[in-house]
C-alpha cells in the first residue's frame, strides 16, 4: 500500500518540540502605471496565518515470552523452507517501525481529507487529541445535489471549485477523492455524456463508464486537472481486536495546486538523550526511536518504536475541500447576497 505521507510532506526537525502551519493569504498582484516625477503607490503586504501546538508522542510495543521463544526456535530448526516466512513474522522491530507509519498516515489523510485530525480514545486507548490546521470556511463547498442522486451534476460542481480557486490565484491541478466517491462519478450520467461527447460520440449512443485514467484524459482537456483516487486503510488495534478503518473522509474532494502539501514534523525524544544502558537503541527514518531490552526469571523480550512526530497541512488557503454527500442550501433572492451552508454564512463573490 503506497505511504502519501511520505511524498506529500518533506520532513522538517522541530527542536521546540512544537509543530507550526503557515499560510499565505495573499496574490501577486500588478504594478501600476505612473506618471514620472511622480510617486510610486503604496501596496499591502500580504498577510500570515500560523496553527501551532504541541508535536504528540507515538508508538507501540511488542513483547515475546519464554514459550514463544521455544516454539520459535523449534520452528525455525524444523521449519525447512518456511524458516524465512517465521523469521520475518517474528520481525518486531520492523511491525513497530511500520506501525509508526501505519499512524502517521492515518492522521495525515485525515487531516488532508476534513482539515483536522482528531485521534479519539476509541481509536487510540488511553489518549484523544485533535488538530485544526485552521483551513478557511470559505474553501470548503457542498455540491449541487449529493453524488449519490443519480441527477447530480459532479462536473458543474468541480468546475465550480476550479474556478473559485483560479479567482482566488489558485490553479488547481490535482483532484483527490476516495473510491466509492469516484465509482459515483464514473456512473454519473452527466459524466458519461460529457466524456462521450469529448470523444466524438452523438446522440444516445453513450460509450461504456470512463476508467480513471480515460476520465483524466478527458478532464486534463476540460478543466486541465486529473483525479487520484486514495484507497488506503488502515488496521487499528483495541482490545486485542483488529479492524481495519479509513482514514479518508467519506465523500471528501480535495482540490490541490500542488502535490507537496505540507512538512513532516519531529523531534526529539527525550529517550534518545537519556538512554538506558541495558536497552539497545537504533534510530530510523531519522526521527524513530526502536528499542528491544530483556527481562529474566522468566526471560521476556520487548520491542517498542516511539517517535515525536506530526503531519502538518501548510497553505490552507490553497487547498479546496468539497463534500458531495451534502448539497449546499442557496436560498438566493434578489439583493441578497449571502447563502447558508453547515450552519455558516458565506457572502457570494
Amino acid at each position: 500500500l503506497p505511504d502519501y505521507h511520505r511524498t506529500m510532506l518533506r520532513k522538517e526537525v522541530s527542536a521546540t518540540l512544537k509543530w507550526g502551519s503557515l499560510s499565505v493569504d495573499g496574490n501577486v498582484v500588478s504594478a501600476d502605471v505612473v506618471a514620472i516625477d511622480s510617486s510610486l503607490p503604496l501596496k499591502i503586504r500580504d498577510s500570515i496565518k500560523k496553527a501551532d501546538g504541541d508535536i504528540p508522542k507515538i508508538g507501540m510495543k511488542l513483547s515475546l515470552n519464554e514459550s514463544t521463544m521455544n516454539e520459535l526456535n523449534i520452528l525455525l530448526a524444523t521449519g525447512g523452507a518456511d524458516a524465512e516466512i517465521i523469521r520475518k513474522l517474528f520481525a518486531d522491530s520492523d511491525k513497530c517501525i511500520s506501525g509508526i507509519w501505519e499512524r502517521l498516515e492515518f492522521m495525515f489523510l485525515q487531516g488532508l481529507s476534513t482539515g483536522f485530525i482528531s485521534i479519539t480514545d476509541e481509536d487510540t486507548p488511553g489518549t484523544a487529541i485533535r488538530v485544526n490546521f485552521g483551513h478557511p470556511d470559505s474553501n470548503k463547498y457542498g455540491v449541487t445535489k449529493p453524488w449519490t442522486d443519480a441527477t447530480a451534476k459532479p462536473i458543474d460542481d468541480i468546475e465550480h471549485v476550479v474556478s473559485q480557486a483560479r479567482i482566488n490565484g489558485d490553479v488547481v491541478c490535482y483532484i483527490l477523492m476516495d473510491r466509492n466517491t469516484f465509482n459515483l462519478f464514473k456512473v454519473n450520467a452527466q459524466v458519461k455524456e460529457q466524456h462521450a461527447s469529448y470523444l466524438g460520440y452523438t446522440g444516445s449512443n453513450v460509450p461504456t463508464v470512463p476508467s480513471i485514467e480515460k476520465a483524466n484524459e478527458f478532464l486534463l482537456a476540460k478543466q486541465g486537472v486529473e483525479i487520484m483516487v486514495i484507497d488506503r486503510p488502515v488496521q487499528v488495534e483495541k482490545d486485542g481486536k483488529r479492524k481495519s478503518v479509513n482514514p479518508w473522509e467519506a465523500g471528501a474532494v480535495v482540490f490541490l495546486t500542488d502535490m507537496m502539501v505540507g512538512t513532516l514534523t519531529y523531534g526529539k525524544l527525550a529517550e534518545e538523550t537519556f538512554q538506558d544502558k541495558s536497552v539497545d537503541y537504533q534510530k530510523v527514518d531519522d526521527f524513530i526511536l526502536v528499542s528491544k531490552y530483556h527481562k529474566n526469571d522468566p526471560i521476556k523480550e520487548f520491542t517498542s518504536a516511539q517517535a515525536l512526530a506530526i503531519p502538518v497541512i501548510n497553505n490552507v488557503d490553497s487547498i479546496y475541500i468539497m463534500d458531495t454527500t451534502e448539497a449546499a442550501t442557496d436560498a438566493q433572492t434578489e439583493g441578497d447576497a449571502n447563502f447558508a451552508y453547515k450552519g455558516t454564512n458565506y457572502t457570494k463573490a
